[in-house]
């Protein structure tokens, strides 16, 4: 889009001059058909458009079947950045593989038979679907037609091939078949709570998907806890009901393909999973903002018969739902390479959180809150009780670097975004701490959060996400991923 210019994070529309609007027209279709500019040409034009009487130019660019070359060079999306990847095998396979028509579920491997399947479970599957529906259609099918009917056993129309597909192999696959034909495929079940260097508990998973499936759910029911909810004055265990999604998702919409493990990691306050994806966008998942789009369809279809999984999209929707019954919380779903779902355990910022056991509050193994004062490291700070301010707006912080640079009015304005958007106590003094600690002018991270407060990570990272939030800080180019400054006055 020209036109229109980014002021504060926010676009405004400035125009461009209506006397130039055809030469940019010409000049945009002519570089796109020059190829040593981009390569393999491409079909798209400039559209004008009038808004609050200024012209703005807009084109809207599809996803490319092929990879396309800028400059003779191969470019990647990466967060706000445009990274080369032309030397990269790797990552240039990645970008083929996004686009790539073909569903590696539906590899077929002709010369596997029966014999390679734990076949009582598709009886059981079977029983499970007809469970959920007395008329469903596999009532009266044998093995053999269930697994075609479920797009199981299939024929390539291209090459001729016919027999039972990579879909088939995960589902119902024997432990050495599984591992001859997707020796990639296996999923690491951590849970890390007092040695959180290592791990309490941990389950290496390289059974097959229906056995898998159970597997992790009892792990998830082992080491968390199943807190007692009444929905519609029915006693629901929502913890079930969000492992079902964690689970189902990890296992399903993922990219067998790869040889990176899948990760079910249980801490204090968090489940997290981790798993190489197919993506088809970059970045952060929000529920009034994604399309669901089917990683591998013959799977999720299979697990919706089965009652494993809902309907394309359901499982966004029931996370956040059954999240914010269990903690109080939002899930996070980052999709990018790697696919990152976090599920709060506990709501760090609702009033009545505390701090936790493993010092995630600031630099003290024992801090004290009682609304007033909290003991930080060894500095204080004071809290006007009545306001919920710091008292007469300076932190009273010992040793102070002079370094430093801090404004006053940059406080005020922290401490007005923290009342309106009523965040507690604790984390009030986390983020003033931060800004005394770093002040005006320096680049920072999660990193520098953790340093600062002793915090965790996933501490640190919903801290920044507030301080975003609060339009406090702004994102800084060029100094590496997840960046920020404090925006000066």
């Amino acid at each position: 889009m020209l036109g229109v210019q980014e002021v504060e994070h926010k676009g405004v529309v400035i125009g461009v001059n209506p006397k130039c609007v055809t030469d940019m027209k010409k000049n945009f279709v002519n570089m796109l058909n020059n190829p040593q500019k981009i390569h393999p040409s491409l079909y798209l034009n400039l559209e004008a458009m009038d808004y609050d009487g200024k012209t703005v130019l807009w084109v809207y660019v599809p996803v490319s079947s092929q990879i396309e070359f800028c400059d003779k060079k191969i470019f990647d999306r990466n967060e706000d950045a445009d990274q080369d990847v032309s030397v990269s095998a790797d990552l240039v396979a990645n970008i083929s593989n996004r686009k790539s028509s073909t569903y590696i579920e539906r590899k077929i491997f002709p010369y596997a038979d029966m014999d390679d399947l734990c076949v009582d479970l598709i009886g059981k599957a079977r029983q499970m679907a007809v469970n959920r529906d007395r008329e469903h259609p596999w009532r009266n099918m044998d093995d053999t037609e269930l697994l075609k009917s479920a797009g199981l056993y299939e024929k390539n129309r291209v090459t001729g091939e016919e027999g039972l597909n990579m879909a088939c192999i995960l589902l119902f696959g024997k432990a050495e078949v599984i591992q001859s034909c997707v020796p990639g495929y296996k999923t690491d079940a951590i849970y890390r709570v007092k040695n959180v260097d290592r791990y309490d508990d941990r389950l290496i998973v390289e059974n097959n998907l229906i056995e898998s499936y159970d597997i992790l759910m009892q792990f998830i029911s082992k080491h968390t806890d199943d807190r007692f909810f009444l929905i519609d004055n029915v006693n629901i265990s929502v913890r079930s009901a969000i492992a079902r999604e964690i689970v189902s998702n990890i296992l399903v919409h993922r990219d067998f393909g790869s040889a990176f493990p899948a990760k079910l990691i249980i801490e204090r306050d968090k489940i997290y999973t981790e798993n190489w994806n197919r993506t088809q966008r970059i970045g952060k998942l929000e529920l009034d903002d994604f399309t669901p789009y089917p990683k591998n369809p013959i799977l999720s279809k299979f697990f919706v018969n089965i009652g494993y999984a809902d309907g394309l999209g359901s499982g966004v929707r029931n996370l956040y739902k059954f999240t914010k019954i269990y903690s109080g919380g939002e899930p996070d779903l980052e999709e990018g390479d790697v696919f990152r779902l976090t599920v709060p355990l506990i709501n760090n910022s609702s009033e009545n959180s505390a701090i936790d056991d493993e010092n995630s509050a600031i630099g003290n193994d024992n801090p004290a809150v009682d609304g007033k004062n909290l003991a930080i490291e060894t500095e204080k700070l004071a809290i006007d009780g009545k306001n919920s301010v710091i008292e007469d707006e300076k932190l009273v912080i010992g040793n102070e670097n002079p370094a430093i640079k801090v404004n006053e009015k940059i406080i005020k304005k922290i401490n007005m975004a923290i009342e309106e958007n009523k965040f507690n106590e604790p984390t009030r003094l986390r983020i003033l701490l931060i800004y005394r600690k770093i002040g005006e002018g320096k680049v920072f991270g999660t990193s520098d959060i953790v340093q600062i407060s002793g915090c965790s990570s996933s501490t640190a990272r919903e801290l920044l996400r507030k301080l975003r939030k609060m339009n406090v800080v702004e994102k800084v180019k060029g100094n590496g991923k997840g960046r920020y400054m404090f925006i000066s006055e």
